[in-house]
């Protein structure tokens, strides 16, 4: 961590990265188990039942994940100018805000869950179900907020192994106590979400031992330390900053998948398909921009230019390298791919289609990606807010002018623009940002 500072390997980028390329990999098996568990009772509003109140759960503590990014950067920050007392503090003000998140999440879900079925309205036996539910699972809302917390602090220290330590458990525990729940006691949907409830506070309990020496310190509870206006006021405007560029960068997933279904059920069902080539684009790249984050912003502390340069550089060499085999493990096996994860003989041959920007998006997606986590272990939030909402308003003119006329294409077209978007306008920005690092 700290001794480290001086020296960026190419191990010390890898280190960072493959234990949370390997963590992100792990995720899409728990919704597969909880889905194929619930699948056993042979009935289909269950599977709806658990899809949906997962989905909007998943989409409210998705709003939280400023706490992840926020808490990477300024944590990585004080690990650079060696604050061991501020990097305490931040550990503990991110606990404070998933707990109180959480609570107040427990506190007011009638409204949340009936102003989300409002929205997302399902037949009545699905909501039923949903609603017992997220009943249940809710009460690990503050667990799941106060992760987000935890996972920033530890990649703050490159202790990413801790990271994927954690997943794991969390999954396994989920998966071993779905099976017992649901086929062994019979307790059905509310078996899956008690299972989740469970495996989410033994994650907590497991992030908070790996994160012992935070506690270690005398002091790390001192409430002026801990309140301290100016600190606070650092905190909450980089957490706006980067949930207002979160929701921006929302909205053009979002209009993506509007705009894909008025084109008609066929091509709904293939872009579903593909998308799922951009979310393991989106797990792979993470791990490098992950590790950029913690350099970065451990080099800015330390008033290391050169340091910021080559993690940059090196962060930026292995992003490419996982690009370009991702690029080709589309273009080779896309097609096998697609057939695996549907037996419609129309939607394999409308998503084939379309592979050929599933084989650019990895490539075009090296330049936001990283530089997202440049920004962020910079704790330039505003220039990425900035940024995220002139790709935005170029993603909708491009859109606006390519859907009518070239239909799906020119959506996939639109959405690969975005992604040169965000990095060209950050990169216009990342000259300043490195003079303005000391040396």
């Amino acid at each position: 961590m700290a001794d480290q500072q001086e020296t960026v390997s190419h191990r010390r980028v890898l280190s960072i990265a493959i234990p949370i390329v390997i963590s992100n990999a792990t995720v899409p098996i728990l919704g597969a188990v909880d889905t194929g568990v619930v699948g056993q009772l042979g009935e289909a509003a269950p599977i709806g039942a658990v899809g949906v109140g997962a989905l909007i759960l998943s989409a409210i503590y998705w709003i939280f994940g400023f706490l992840r990014m926020g808490t990477t950067g300024l944590a990585s920050q004080a690990i650079g100018a060696k604050n061991q007392p501020e990097v305490s503090a931040l550990l503990v003000r991110a606990l404070l805000v998933g707990f109180g998140a959480g609570a107040v999440f427990i506190a007011f879900q009638s409204l949340i869950f009936a102003g989300a079925f409002a929205v997302s309205p399902a037949s009545d036996q699905v909501e039923t179900l949903a609603r017992e539910y997220m009943r249940i699972r809710v009460w690990s809302a503050p667990a799941a907020i106060a992760l987000y917390g935890i996972t920033g602090w530890l990649i703050a220290a490159e202790r990413t192994r801790a990271v994927l330590v954690i997943q794991i458990v969390m999954n396994g525990a989920n998966i071993l106590l779905d099976l017992w729940f649901v086929l062994g006691l019979d307790l059905g949907v509310a078996g899956v979400a008690s299972a989740t409830v469970i495996a989410e506070w033994a994650g907590l309990a497991i992030g908070l031992w790996f994160c012992r020496d935070a506690f270690a310190l005398a002091g790390w509870a001192d409430p002026k330390r801990l309140f301290d206006k100016e600190r606070l006021w650092q905190m909450a405007s980089l957490n706006r900053d980067i949930l207002l560029r979160s929701l921006a960068l929302q909205m053009v997933m979002i209009s993506f998948l509007f705009y894909g279904a008025r084109l008609g059920d066929l091509q709904l069902a293939a872009n579903q398909i593909l998308l799922q080539f951009l979310h393991i684009t989106a797990f792979a790249l993470d791990g490098f921009a992950f590790a950029v984050e913690a350099i970065v912003g451990q080099a800015i502390g330390a008033r290391a230019r050169d340091v910021f340069r080559r993690g940059v550089v090196l962060s930026s060499i292995w992003c490419a390298v996982m690009a370009v085999i991702l690029a080709v493990v589309f273009w080779v096996f896309g097609p096998m791919i697609i057939d695996v994860m549907t037996t419609a003989p129309d939607i394999r041959i409308e998503a084939r289609q379309y592979l050929i920007y599933m084989v650019f998006a990895p490539l075009l997606g090296i330049a936001p990606w990283m530089l997202d986590g440049v920004f962020i272990g910079a704790t330039r939030a505003r220039d990425m807010r900035n940024m995220m909402m002139v790709s935005v308003a170029i993603y909708l003119g491009v859109l606006w002018v390519l859907a009518p006329v070239l239909g799906n294409h020119g959506l996939w077209i639109a959405l690969l623009i975005s992604y040169v978007a965000r990095g060209v306008t950050l990169a216009v920005k990342y000259p300043a940002l490195e003079r303005d690092v000391a040396g």
